[in-house]
């Protein structure tokens, strides 16, 4: 279950973080007294996994909260969807004035948590049916990290690392534990003891083992200490040792599996990506799942377009463009009180 956002920012909602030309436009539309019912069009330029669209959602639903019901209409996709090239992803009919200062910031959500979506879909699709997780929030800025692990949610993801990220996918954040408790405990096992006694069943015991000597070793160490309470160990050796290997991952499996520990799964994380991801799989490194950082947090957006289409019912278009609206038959109808938290929606 996605968990709805509560009122957008103060800057998204004085305009203060649109392009200031929607500001000037609106500017002189007011001084001429116009302010036509307009029909704009939104979509993206490659096939991607839609994300951000519910972001827009409740943008548009508060900023058209006391617009005429009977004039005002909005239609669009979902969060997860898979679209097209210049598949229309947003429909909004509104007078102009009640929405256009806010293109750029629907054009902003959409293209950054697509962008996100897309890179994490690649992920899971190379890790299948290896489930990924997302460990991205490092790479971006902390006001941003819930919408980066939302979109990794959304994009297929069955986890991620903030509590602020999974809780907008209605979800638990997952983890394991940093290099820095293992080495201010100064041995692996005293971490993981440490970690053991600190939280209840419900938060898995999930321990890195390549932090002071040999990561078979560890994890044996790790796993005798904890026994049947160890969920698994995380291997994520540095570049400057080499990174994790297929060969290594096999070593470790079969260290555990002799010595009793079939239970124990293995995590692999480390500058992961689809090709990184594909080696293992075609080595038959026996991964049980994978966690992905700067892929994902560093996807290029993927830019989205608004058009208007039509002005007081008449059908109008940029050169190069078609007028009028277009068929798009998976666009659904938007209820806009549900999002604006409107009585009754």
């Amino acid at each position: 279950m996605r968990i709805p956002r509560s009122r957008p920012s103060p800057e998204i909602m004085s305009g203060e973080s649109a392009d200031v030309y929607f500001a000037r436009a609106e500017h002189v539309l007011e001084r001429e007294g116009l302010d036509p019912l307009v029909t704009m069009e939104v979509f993206g330029r490659r096939a991607a996994v839609l994300c951000g669209i519910d972001e827009a959602k409740n943008l548009i639903g508060h900023v058209l909260a006391g617009c005429d019901r009977t004039e005002t209409a909005v239609e669009a996709l979902d969060d997860g969807d898979t679209i097209e090239p210049k598949e229309i992803v947003l429909r909004i009919r509104a007078r102009y004035r009640s929405f256009g200062l806010y293109e750029t910031a629907i054009l902003g959500m959409l293209a950054q948590s697509t962008g996100w979506a897309t890179a994490a879909r690649e992920c899971v699709e190379a890790a299948a049916p290896q489930p990924i997780i997302s460990f991205g929030a490092r790479h971006v800025h902390p006001d941003i990290t819930d919408v980066l692990d939302y979109a990794a949610i959304v994009g297929g993801c069955v986890g991620a690392s903030t509590p602020a990220g999974a809780r907008l996918a209605g979800l638990a954040p997952t983890g394991t534990m940093p290099h820095s408790l293992v080495m201010i405990f100064g041995d692996t096992v005293e971490a993981a003891l440490a970690f053991d006694r600190g939280f209840g069943p419900e938060v898995p015991r999930i321990v890195l083992v390549d932090t002071f000597r040999d990561e078979a070793e560890e994890a044996l160490r790790v796993a005798h200490a904890l026994g049947d309470r160890l969920y698994g160990i995380r291997l994520d050796t540095p570049a400057e040792r080499g990174r994790v290997t297929a060969d290594l991952v096999h070593e470790v499996r079969a260290r555990l599996d002799q010595a009793g520990f079939g239970h124990v799964r293995i995590v692999v994380s480390g500058g992961l990506n689809p090709d990184r991801i594909r080696y293992f799989k075609e080595a038959g490194a026996p991964v049980d799942s994978f966690a992905v950082g700067s892929h994902i947090s560093g996807a290029t957006p993927i830019d989205f377009t608004g058009d208007i289409k039509e002005i007081d019912g008449r059908p109008i278009a940029k050169r190069g463009r078609i007028p009028g609206v277009t068929v798009s038959p998976r666009l659904k109808p938007v209820d806009l009180d549900a999002w604006s938290g409107a009585p009754g929606g």
